[in-house]
């Protein structure tokens, strides 16, 4: 049995402002459902959040969405989902999403995407996990996240036996070969974004 069957989605509960943003979305839905993997996620229906889910749904996929209860309606939870959990905070909704997924991959989104996914390398880097960790980078969007990542490591706050985990990937379509080279370990999952890294967009 492959040790990859899951993969959790961080994105925004917004679409943004290029259509790129949610064309992703959709292609990535399909890909995870079509790959026979099932998605976890947030458990709401708007944004690029919502785009994901119904986008794997349609594919015939399996999804599992997870939301704190103070966010039913303002996320307009996907009752739809083949399984629906509903938590008590965004704690024990954050460590559901860990325990139930093989990978991240976080899209574009706000503060809370950002959150969720620098939290998942501060546990990598800390040595709590070695699921890999991959940031879309749809149409540039986490390179401001890299260069202030690459001036943490200049600065000495990221020093070499403290390495900060993660993939990027450009293209979508390469997101889960790249995930799942990590995890079964054909290539060095651990390892900075360099020649892991894909070169074009959608």
């Amino acid at each position: 049995m492959s040790n990859f069957q899951s993969v959790c989605v961080y994105c925004g509960s917004s679409f943004g402002t290029d259509p790129i943003y949610e064309a992703t979305a959709v292609r990535l839905g399909q890909l995870i459902a079509g790959a026979g993997l099932r998605l976890v996620y947030g458990g709401g229906s708007v944004g690029l959040m919502g785009t994901v889910a119904k986008a794997a749904l349609e594919e015939g996929g399996q999804v599992t969405g997870i939301i704190p209860h103070f966010l039913e309606k303002r996320e307009e939870m996907l009752s739809s989902v083949n399984d629906l959990i509903v938590t008590q905070d965004m704690h024990e909704r954050k460590q559901l999403m860990f325990q139930k997924s093989n990978a991240f991959i976080a899209l574009p989104g706000g503060i809370g995407t950002l959150e969720e996914a620098v939290e998942m390398m501060t546990w990598a880097q800390l040595g709590q996990h070695r699921k890999p960790v991959l940031l879309a980078d749809v149409n540039g969007f986490w390179s401001p996240l890299l260069e202030l990542l690459n001036h943490m490591r200049s600065q000495g706050f990221i020093r070499p036996d403290t390495e900060v985990p993660y993939l990027v990937a450009k293209r979508i379509d390469d997101a889960l070969p790249m995930l799942a080279d990590a995890i079964n370990g054909n290539t060095n999952a651990l390892s900075l974004d360099g020649d892991r890294t894909a070169t074009e967009n959608l």
